[in-house]
């Protein structure tokens, strides 16, 4: 039987302050561990990103790509653990002959060790991959995120840009304006591939940030004044970089080929850089009577592409909330 005070406290309150009373209740409820009426603890709302990773983390394409391009980029960077060779040292004598103890892969057209040059090769190719993705992705996103943001004559000119630098075929364009260049360093090489590169990146960037910039949240961050600015770095660019990533992880693997199309063709890399475009472009003329030397380079570069892509396409299946 309730006391007399509590009878009275709730008269007192009227319908505001059984109201009150509820709503506190239900706070209590709320906080408690268990969660109202048990029902287990209330989970924090997730983001596309922790979903993402939730989902990669069990997806095998991912893991196998990823764990062969981490091994990819440690040899590129110490080639000398799992080889003590110098790939510019070479022997003659020994040209184009087969597989040897010490020399698993051979030798090419030189007396060169294959399996050391095609070691040393992953260097220039992830160097110049990674460095041409890297200047693409930011590049392109700032041309294309401008464009959607801004609209109007912005949008016109810059697309009317990136349609003039769309119009140019990249080996072509690289058998012209490479062939000039007399460095045997990659950043010509990187140079020139970002210079015809981002117009992919800038057209998805673009159409991101016109969806992004037509939800509720920008319109409200809008008309609580937020600078343009503010809308673009907080707002706009988290929820439409999503697309960039994908993109960008999926050409990386094309960077690669491209390089060592170009280094075959004679107008990307050269030597003494150790490159498998110029390994394959090398061997070329003796695959009837060495083709282990073509072997191997053309392998390692079909491997490192193949595991791009691959990782490209399990993170393009993890951010499309479509596919979910």
């Amino acid at each position: 039987m309730p006391e007399p005070y509590e009878d009275s406290a709730i008269a007192a309150t009227g319908a505001g302050g059984a109201m009150d009373l509820a709503a506190s209740e239900a706070t209590t409820l709320e906080r408690t561990p268990g969660g109202p009426l048990g029902t287990g603890p209330s989970e924090k709302p997730r983001s596309l990103w922790s979903d993402a990773w939730r989902d990669l983390r069990h997806n095998p394409v991912f893991i196998i790509s990823g764990l062969v391009i981490v091994f990819l980029v440690v040899i590129a960077i110490w080639p000398s653990l799992i080889t003590s060779g110098n790939p510019l040292q070479c022997d003659l004598a020994k040209a184009q002959q087969g597989s040897a103890p010490g020399h698993p892969f051979g030798y090419d057209g030189q007396g060169c060790d294959v399996y050391t040059r095609t070691v040393y090769g992953a260097r220039a190719s992830v160097t110049v991959g990674v460095c041409t993705t890297v200047g693409v992705a930011l590049f392109g996103s700032v041309v294309g995120g401008l464009a959607g943001f801004f609209g109007g004559g912005w949008d016109g000119l810059l697309s009317r840009v990136t349609d003039i630098f769309f119009g140019i075929p990249v080996v072509l364009g690289g058998l012209v304006f490479l062939s000039v260049i007399t460095s045997t360093t990659v950043w010509p090489v990187i140079g020139f591939m970002i210079l015809l590169g981002w117009p992919q990146i800038a057209r998805i960037g673009r159409g991101s940030v016109i969806t992004a910039k037509q939800n509720d949240y920008v319109q409200a961050a809008r008309a609580l004044g937020a600078s343009n600015s503010r809308m673009l770095l907080r707002h706009i660019a988290p929820n439409a970089v999503a697309p960039v990533i994908v993109v960008a992880t999926i050409a990386l693997g094309t960077f690669i080929a491209l390089e060592a199309t170009l280094s075959y063709l004679g107008v990307g890399l050269k030597p003494p850089t150790v490159s498998w475009g110029i390994d394959i472009s090398a061997a070329s003329p003796y695959i009837r009577n060495a083709p282990h030397m073509l072997l191997w380079p053309a392998g390692a570069l079909a491997i490192t592409v193949l595991a791009f892509i691959m990782l490209g396409d399990a993170v393009r299946d993890a951010l499309d909330p479509k596919l979910r």
